[in-house]
């Protein structure tokens, strides 16, 4: 081991080879396997001369009440037994390599810690259970594009005054049943429900580094900071000193949202870690889990440090495993995996393959791009333009985005939405859920030059998410001039596209009655004052809520927006010719197997009403807010408001 010890202090071309030759632990039982009996701990750590365990009564502060020596077992891992029920117990390891003794860590496959994630702690999982937990049963999902997926952060959801829930901020405040606001909407997860999507991806929750859990109150973080994957962040929890009730809180969020008829989706950061030299995976492997750069440095792909090696056997063996484990003991639904363009595709195949066996109705989407350049070739990583090559794993999709909205990158940038003309062909690449059809003009796509997705269920359609401006500041930005009712028909039409797209819709939480964040573009670290979701916006913008609202529905019951096969959406939409910033486009409903046999929708994202001629047949215009339907009309000319949406059916 001496190579990978020089490697260690000076990186670089040994350092990689010596990692392909450290030996890969295949069987079980990384971390604690608990028994009232006894507790048994594996480590790896194939450098390792020594290692130790070290027992603790607390999760923070104290001595040590004991310390044992390791056992090496082969494959690289360390084994201590210790008899007796340890339950109630926190430990970390160290490991001496090359003479030189690591920092005490809790190993990376921790499943339960104390307070700010310092120590793991011994614990019966059982215990964490709540009443009912071994009955509950997620929602029924038919297939994958039926998910409309709502983005929501845990604080921003209950943390304002004017929620109407006690547990402000935390896990419990998203279980909270009967809250209103002032003036008597309903808020929460009753909102969530009332609103009718099927997914909530909620921003990470896993153990994050960036909050002190013992003043919880005193930072605000999205969290895409990972300290210890596999546990329940504690600022979330009612007590983050007790390792059981953030399991058990968590759990309790799962229940009441199966019971609702919503689905859990967890966003995950595989990507990178909080800490670098200092992470648990650093301590106890240098170096092994990350990338390095072609002088030995380590890479960074992420922008954020650092980025880990997915490729490497077991960080490809701990990502399965964790994620498995999430699905399996928190009944998780669905992942969102950060910039999954960092990870190699093989892996997240593998993951997908090995979670799709046990849970056929899982979902699984990601970013399909970086934050920088990797030294892993593009041609084997999960980016966006490798898409067709993951195996049921959806990609957003940034062209419908800046196609609706303008780039995210150039803030007065306006989209097709906004009135900004030449976005047409990539509204159309969005709709059809970046597949291939015949009537899209790749050329003139904003970003891809061809179709990257396999099938429509491979791509999410979005407008907005937590990164960048929220629809409505961008709005506010790149359409200043505009008055604030036309801005509201913008934001309409813009979440139209998303909600009669193919493909998986996806929303931002809040969007649906105009959230803004005061102009602040990337808020992962502002104050509640940014970040909190303003309840009292359902109440000023209800025509707004009413109106999305009735997008999700008409969605839900038309299963012509929600095609599963690209060759169905080749075959069953057909564009047609309009003039400048107008879309126009019809869809087989019979063949889609929808009570409307044929379906047009008008897009208008002009500044002016459009007088259009509209195809052969006898056509009933559809009342999106209220679900409602004209009189019928025949083919001809008719008339589509400014920034508008308009539906036709036969």
């Amino acid at each position: 081991m001496l190579l990978a010890f020089i490697s260690q202090l000076f990186p670089g071309k040994a350092q990689r080879s010596a990692f392909d030759h450290y030996p890969v632990y295949s069987g079980p039982g990384l971390g604690l396997t608990y028994s009232k009996q006894q507790s048994v701990f594996r480590i790896w750590s194939p450098d390792a001369e020594k290692a130790v365990i070290l027992l603790y009564e607390k999760g923070d502060g104290g001595e040590p009440v004991s310390e044992m020596a390791m056992v090496q077992k082969g494959e690289g891992t360390w084994v201590a037994s210790i008899k007796g029920d340890q339950q109630g117990r926190f430990y970390t390891f160290k490991v001496s390599i090359q003479g030189k003794w690591s920092e005490e860590v809790p190993d990376p496959y921790a499943k339960a810690v104390g307070v700010n994630g310092k120590r793991a702690a011994i614990l019966d999982l059982s215990v964490t259970n709540p009443s009912g937990w071994t009955f509950d049963k997620s929602p029924a999902f038919k297939q994958k594009t039926d998910a409309i997926i709502y983005e929501l952060h845990v604080r921003d959801a209950s943390i304002a005054a004017n929620s109407g829930i006690q547990h402000k901020g935390k896990f419990l405040g998203l279980t909270e049943k009967g809250t209103t606001n002032a003036e008597g909407l309903a808020t929460g997860i009753d909102h969530i429900k009332e609103l009718g999507v099927t997914h909530v991806h909620l921003l990470p929750f896993y153990d994050y580094n960036s909050v002190d859990e013992s003043k919880p109150e005193a930072k605000y973080n999205w969290g895409y900071d990972p300290l210890n994957y596999n546990v329940p962040e504690g600022s979330y929890a009612t007590n983050a000193y007790d390792p059981a009730v953030r399991i058990k809180e968590f759990k309790q969020l799962v229940k009441t949202f199966h019971e609702n008829g919503l689905r859990v989706v967890m966003d995950v950061v595989y990507n990178h870690t909080a800490l670098t030299e200092k992470s648990n995976f650093n301590q106890l492997a240098p170096g092994y889990y990350y990338r390095q750069t072609k002088d030995g440095k380590f890479s960074n792909a992420t922008a954020c440090g650092n980025e880990t090696a997915s490729e490497r056997p077991m960080f490809r063996k701990f990502m399965l495993e964790s994620m498995k484990y999430w699905m399996e003991e928190y009944h998780i639904d669905g992942f969102r995996v950060d910039l999954m363009g960092v990870h190699d595709s093989k892996t997240m195949n593998l993951i997908s393959k090995e979670l799709h066996r046990v849970r056929p109705d899982i979902i699984i989407y990601g970013e399909g791009w970086t934050a920088g350049s990797s030294p892993l070739p593009d041609s084997v990583r999960a980016l966006k333009k490798n898409a067709a090559k993951l195996d049921r794993i959806a990609v957003f999709s940034d062209d419908i985005r800046d196609g609706i909205k303008g780039s995210v990158f150039e803030h007065e940038d306006k989209g097709f939405a906004s009135g900004k003309a030449g976005m047409e062909e990539s509204i159309r690449f969005g709709i059809v859920a970046a597949t291939k059809h015949p009537q899209v003009d790749y050329n003139k796509v904003n970003y891809s030059k061809a179709a990257y997705a396999k099938e429509p269920y491979q791509t999410v359609t979005y407008a907005e998410c937590h990164d960048n401006h929220v629809l409505w500041d961008k709005l506010a930005i790149s359409a200043k001039d505009a008055t604030v009712a036309e801005r509201k028909e913008m934001h309409k039409l813009a979440l139209s596209v998303v909600l009669t797209s193919q493909g998986m819709s996806f929303l931002h939480a809040g969007t649906e009655f105009l959230r803004s964040k005061k102009g602040v573009e990337n808020s992962y670290d502002s104050p509640d004052s940014i970040n909190a979701i303003d309840w009292s916006l359902k109440t000023t913008n209800k025509d707004v809520l009413d109106y999305v609202k009735g997008l999700i529905k008409m969605r839900k019951q038309h299963p012509a927006f929600r095609m599963m096969k690209a060759k169905d959406i080749a075959a069953g939409i057909q564009f047609y010719d309009m003039p400048a910033g107008v879309i126009a486009y019809t869809i087989n409903g019979t063949k889609a197997g929808d009570q409307w046999k044929k379906i047009l929708v008008l897009f208008n994202g002009t500044a002016v009403e459009k007088q259009l001629t509209i195809p052969v047949g006898k056509w009933r215009r559809y009342a999106i807010a209220d679900g409602t339907t004209a009189v019928e009309i025949t083919s001809g000319n008719t008339k589509v408001a400014a920034y508008s949406c308009t539906i036709f059916y036969q």
